[in-house]
């Protein structure tokens, strides 16, 4: 059983882009646009991954149903967002990696009944495929894009499908080694 999904080169170039909508500008700009979306759309969930991006909705007022966070904010050591989660997974999910531990914890904590983090050993930002994956139809999954601002997946059947297609084409790898 193929347990381990690793990121191609080619993969990584074609992530780089945005993979939802691109809100640009400063945090106050960005999570305000993030309001104003989740007041016209919503969602039935909302997941926040990465620890810059959970920590700006927190503190904006908006309580993600999830947050995927890793204790690194651009690959450098930050402080443990503060969260009250009713209930924390603990995660191992090296960079470049999609781990079958992570993705069937993302799997629980988006289908839990209350506020959840998903704290990662290693690198939480291909977790974002795993959770458009896992979150229900009518949720919204939010990113960091690196020095540009956020990134809102809207989870639909054609945003579930384009990112499976993603995942199957990250190379296979039995965790025996």
């Amino acid at each position: 059983m193929i347990n381990i999904r690793l990121l191609t080169s080619e993969l990584r170039r074609e992530l780089k882009a945005p993979l939802g909508l691109l809100i640009q500008g400063s945090y106050k700009q960005t999570v305000e646009e993030l309001k104003k979306i989740i007041n016209e759309t919503k969602p039935v969930k909302i997941v926040a991954v990465g620890d810059r991006v959970s920590e700006n909705v927190i503190r904006s007022g908006i309580l993600p149903n999830v947050a995927i966070v890793d204790s690194k904010v651009m690959r450098k050591p930050v402080a443990p967002i503060i969260f009250e989660a009713e209930k924390t997974f603990n995660v191992s999910n090296p960079a470049g990696t999609l781990t079958e531990e992570a993705c069937r914890a993302i799997d629980e904590a988006v289908n839990f009944n209350g506020q959840v983090k998903v704290q990662v050993d290693g690198e939480e930002d291909l977790l974002t495929l795993a959770a458009v994956l896992s979150a229900p139809v009518g949720s919204i999954v939010v990113y960091g894009q690196p020095r540009k601002g956020i990134v809102v997946v809207f989870v639909t059947e054609d945003s579930k499908k384009k990112i499976m297609d993603i995942v199957n084409r990250m190379e296979g790898k039995d965790s025996k080694g």
